[in-house]
């Protein structure tokens, strides 16, 4: 990827805090014009102005569940920039769940309503413009290696970024003879308002912004998976390997993510 395509046009989604802020501050430091998306306007506002050059860049206030509005923020972005070079969906969810809970069932849906069918809705509306650009692109995915084996207590999560991994894959394929690449990043644990919730050791935790410098660089190169820290990745390895009896009785009584209480 040139240095103007790596330091060009990028769209984030879940830019107000954690993952997608850190991601916008670090594509700023490059150069890049930004447009950044996520609910909270005010925040965004904020984010902008501490940002080198804040009048390239523009905000979207709104919700990714609002997918014609979702359209219409990145019609404007690539109106405004004629095009975009990186769009990373990472705007994301994350609740405890119990199966046996009715209520739960909502909460199900939410999570993949925002960590999966919002992140293909991010995608759609950049692909034709980005085949018509001929020039090397990103499509982004934060997936999580919570998507790597189910969790007791976090189905939903676990779940929906198992999900986000298999689209990717299927997307990837989809894309193959374009210059568009489809990359997975699949976060440990970053340190993060979503993460500061939880309730259990987090091994190799790891600061946002380190997080973020390295994942621009393997958005620039185009892997197609990465996960970050480099240490969970190897963890991952581990835990896919384990035989499902072995994985039962060490995971069976870990401790479980906070459910959203109903209001």
């Amino acid at each position: 990827m040139t240095g103007a395509a790596e330091a060009g046009r990028v769209f984030i989604t879940g830019a107000s805090s954690g993952i997608g802020a850190a991601l916008a501050r670090e594509y700023a430091a490059r150069g890049a014009s930004l447009g950044l998306l996520a609910r909270r306007g005010d925040a965004l506002t904020g984010l902008i102005a501490s940002l080198p050059h804040p009048e390239r860049h523009r905000s979207y206030a709104l919700d990714v569940l609002d997918h014609a509005a979702l359209a219409a923020a990145a019609a404007d972005f690539m109106a405004a920039h004629g095009g975009a070079d990186i769009v990373i969906a990472s705007a994301g969810i994350s609740h405890g769940t119990l199966t046996e809970r009715l209520e739960d069932l909502a909460v199900f849906e939410s999570v993949f309503a925002t960590n999966v069918t919002a992140t293909v809705a991010t995608f759609a509306p950049f692909v034709a413009s980005m085949k018509a650009q001929g020039t090397p692109c990103r499509l982004v995915a934060i997936g999580s290696v919570a998507g790597v084996r189910g969790m007791r207590g976090a189905g939903a999560y676990c779940a929906s970024k198992a999900a986000v991994h298999a689209y990717c894959e299927s997307l990837r394929l989809e894309l193959h003879a374009t210059k568009i690449r489809v990359v997975t990043i699949a976060p440990g644990y970053i340190d993060t308002p979503m993460t500061r919730n939880n309730r259990f050791p987090m091994p190799f935790l790891m600061p946002a912004e380190r997080f973020a410098a390295q994942a621009a660089r393997a958005i620039a190169r185009g892997d197609s998976y990465r996960v970050l820290p480099w240490q969970m990745g190897a963890a991952a390895k581990l835990l896919r390997a384990l035989p499902n009896v072995v994985f039962d009785r060490v995971f069976a009584h870990a401790p479980t993510k906070h459910r959203k209480e109903a209001a």
